[in-house]
Protein backbone atom coordinates (compact mmCIF):
# COMPACT_ATOMS: atom_id res chain seq x y z
CA UNK A 1 0.00 0.00 0.00
CA UNK A 2 0.87 3.21 -1.04
CA UNK A 3 1.77 6.20 1.86
CA UNK A 4 -0.48 9.40 2.51
CA UNK A 5 2.68 11.55 0.94
CA UNK A 6 3.03 9.06 -1.99
CA UNK A 7 -1.08 9.71 -2.77
CA UNK A 8 -0.46 13.53 -2.19
CA UNK A 9 2.83 13.79 -4.59
CA UNK A 10 0.65 11.32 -7.35
CA UNK A 11 -2.30 14.04 -6.81
CA UNK A 12 -0.38 17.24 -6.83
CA UNK A 13 1.61 16.22 -9.80
CA UNK A 14 -1.56 15.28 -11.79
CA UNK A 15 -3.39 18.87 -11.10
CA UNK A 16 -0.25 20.86 -12.14
CA UNK A 17 0.39 18.67 -15.26
CA UNK A 18 -3.61 19.12 -16.42
CA UNK A 19 -3.15 23.01 -15.39
CA UNK A 20 -0.23 23.38 -17.46
CA UNK A 21 -1.90 21.96 -20.13
CA UNK A 22 -4.89 23.94 -19.89
CA UNK A 23 -2.69 27.12 -19.80
CA UNK A 24 -0.83 25.63 -22.84
CA UNK A 25 -4.11 25.26 -24.80
CA UNK A 26 -5.46 28.49 -23.81
CA UNK A 27 -2.58 30.40 -24.96
CA UNK A 28 -2.72 28.47 -28.47
CA UNK A 29 -6.45 29.50 -29.27
CA UNK A 30 -4.88 33.27 -29.20
CA UNK A 31 -3.65 32.32 -32.20
CA UNK A 32 -6.99 31.67 -33.78
CA UNK A 33 -8.15 35.32 -33.43
CA UNK A 34 -7.67 37.13 -36.55
CA UNK A 35 -8.06 41.33 -35.52
CA UNK A 36 -9.15 43.89 -37.98
CA UNK A 37 -8.26 47.00 -35.99
CA UNK A 38 -8.26 50.50 -37.39
CA UNK A 39 -6.62 54.21 -36.54
CA UNK A 40 -6.07 57.67 -37.78
CA UNK A 41 -4.02 60.15 -36.78
CA UNK A 42 -4.69 63.94 -37.84
CA UNK A 43 -1.72 66.75 -36.81
CA UNK A 44 -3.72 69.19 -35.43
CA UNK A 45 -1.17 71.95 -35.07
CA UNK A 46 2.48 72.58 -34.96
CA UNK A 47 2.93 74.23 -31.54
CA UNK A 48 6.27 74.82 -31.80
CA UNK A 49 9.41 74.11 -33.86
CA UNK A 50 12.80 75.53 -32.70
CA UNK A 51 15.90 74.67 -32.25
CA UNK A 52 17.92 74.27 -29.07
CA UNK A 53 21.24 75.88 -28.25
CA UNK A 54 23.15 72.39 -28.46
CA UNK A 55 22.02 71.86 -31.94
CA UNK A 56 18.77 69.63 -31.36
CA UNK A 57 15.57 70.66 -32.96
CA UNK A 58 12.40 70.19 -30.80
CA UNK A 59 8.78 69.83 -32.39
CA UNK A 60 5.68 70.19 -30.28
CA UNK A 61 2.33 68.29 -32.33
CA UNK A 62 -1.34 68.77 -31.23
CA UNK A 63 -2.59 65.51 -32.46
CA UNK A 64 -6.11 63.76 -33.17
CA UNK A 65 -5.84 59.88 -32.11
CA UNK A 66 -8.72 58.00 -33.16
CA UNK A 67 -9.08 54.10 -33.03
CA UNK A 68 -10.87 51.43 -33.03
CA UNK A 69 -8.77 47.95 -31.01
CA UNK A 70 -11.77 46.25 -29.39
CA UNK A 71 -10.83 42.96 -32.11
CA UNK A 72 -7.91 42.64 -30.10
CA UNK A 73 -9.38 41.80 -26.75
CA UNK A 74 -10.08 38.25 -25.89
CA UNK A 75 -11.16 36.06 -23.01
CA UNK A 76 -7.03 35.82 -22.57
CA UNK A 77 -6.54 39.47 -23.33
CA UNK A 78 -5.20 41.11 -19.63
CA UNK A 79 -4.45 44.72 -21.17
CA UNK A 80 -3.22 46.52 -24.61
CA UNK A 81 -0.34 49.08 -24.58
CA UNK A 82 -0.94 51.54 -27.31
CA UNK A 83 1.69 54.06 -28.34
CA UNK A 84 2.51 56.39 -30.96
CA UNK A 85 5.82 57.28 -32.92
CA UNK A 86 6.80 59.62 -35.02
CA UNK A 87 9.15 58.20 -37.13
CA UNK A 88 12.02 59.40 -40.11
CA UNK A 89 15.00 58.74 -41.69
CA UNK A 90 18.35 61.15 -41.71
CA UNK A 91 21.91 60.96 -42.66
CA UNK A 92 23.17 58.66 -40.02
CA UNK A 93 20.11 56.81 -39.22
CA UNK A 94 17.79 55.05 -41.67
CA UNK A 95 15.23 54.63 -38.87
CA UNK A 96 14.19 56.74 -36.22
CA UNK A 97 11.00 56.54 -34.14
CA UNK A 98 10.40 58.63 -31.13
CA UNK A 99 7.74 57.93 -29.26
CA UNK A 100 5.24 60.64 -28.73
CA UNK A 101 2.17 59.59 -26.71
CA UNK A 102 1.30 56.30 -25.07
CA UNK A 103 -1.60 54.57 -22.56
CA UNK A 104 -2.74 50.97 -21.61
CA UNK A 105 -5.94 49.99 -22.61
CA UNK A 106 -7.33 47.94 -19.31
CA UNK A 107 -10.89 46.82 -20.73
CA UNK A 108 -12.29 46.14 -24.52
CA UNK A 109 -14.83 48.90 -23.64
CA UNK A 110 -12.06 51.71 -23.77
CA UNK A 111 -10.66 50.11 -26.61
CA UNK A 112 -12.41 52.60 -29.06
CA UNK A 113 -11.23 55.82 -28.37
CA UNK A 114 -10.90 59.40 -29.86
CA UNK A 115 -7.94 61.65 -27.85
CA UNK A 116 -6.97 65.38 -28.77
CA UNK A 117 -3.33 65.91 -27.04
CA UNK A 118 -0.28 67.20 -27.26
CA UNK A 119 2.77 65.49 -27.55
CA UNK A 120 3.31 63.72 -24.39
CA UNK A 121 6.75 62.72 -24.96
CA UNK A 122 9.12 65.52 -26.38
CA UNK A 123 10.10 65.17 -29.94
CA UNK A 124 13.51 65.81 -30.26
CA UNK A 125 15.93 65.20 -33.10
CA UNK A 126 19.85 65.01 -32.12
CA UNK A 127 21.62 66.96 -35.00
CA UNK A 128 19.09 68.96 -36.35
CA UNK A 129 17.39 67.12 -39.37
CA UNK A 130 14.00 67.63 -39.02
CA UNK A 131 13.10 71.19 -41.21
CA UNK A 132 11.26 70.26 -43.86
CA UNK A 133 11.64 65.90 -43.23
CA UNK A 134 8.80 63.97 -44.12
CA UNK A 135 7.41 60.93 -41.87
CA UNK A 136 5.39 58.44 -40.75
CA UNK A 137 3.14 58.35 -37.56
CA UNK A 138 3.13 54.95 -36.20
CA UNK A 139 0.17 53.52 -33.71
CA UNK A 140 1.93 49.94 -32.09
CA UNK A 141 0.22 47.76 -29.94
CA UNK A 142 1.74 44.99 -27.46
CA UNK A 143 -1.14 42.62 -26.41
CA UNK A 144 -0.50 41.06 -22.45
CA UNK A 145 -2.41 38.33 -21.83
CA UNK A 146 -3.69 36.36 -19.24
CA UNK A 147 -1.33 33.30 -19.69
CA UNK A 148 0.59 33.01 -23.16
CA UNK A 149 2.96 35.14 -24.88
CA UNK A 150 2.39 38.98 -25.40
CA UNK A 151 1.69 39.80 -29.46
CA UNK A 152 2.67 43.22 -30.93
CA UNK A 153 1.75 44.91 -33.91
CA UNK A 154 1.27 48.28 -35.38
CA UNK A 155 -0.38 50.51 -38.28
CA UNK A 156 1.72 53.03 -40.40
CA UNK A 157 0.17 56.63 -41.39
CA UNK A 158 2.87 57.83 -44.15
CA UNK A 159 2.26 61.82 -45.61
CA UNK A 160 3.16 64.07 -42.67
CA UNK A 161 6.36 66.20 -43.50
CA UNK A 162 7.62 69.06 -40.72
CA UNK A 163 7.66 72.73 -42.18
CA UNK A 164 10.73 73.94 -43.72
CA UNK A 165 11.00 76.92 -41.14
CA UNK A 166 11.51 77.14 -37.35
CA UNK A 167 8.68 78.98 -35.92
Amino acid sequence: MHSFGYRANALLTFALTILALICALASLSDNLNSPSTSAEIQILNINWFQRHPDGNDEVSLTLNITADLQSLFTWNTKQVFVFVAAEYETPKNTLNQVSVWDGIIPAKEHAKFWIQTSNKYRLIDQGGNLRGKEFNLTLHWHVMPKTGKMFADKIVMSGYRLPDEYR
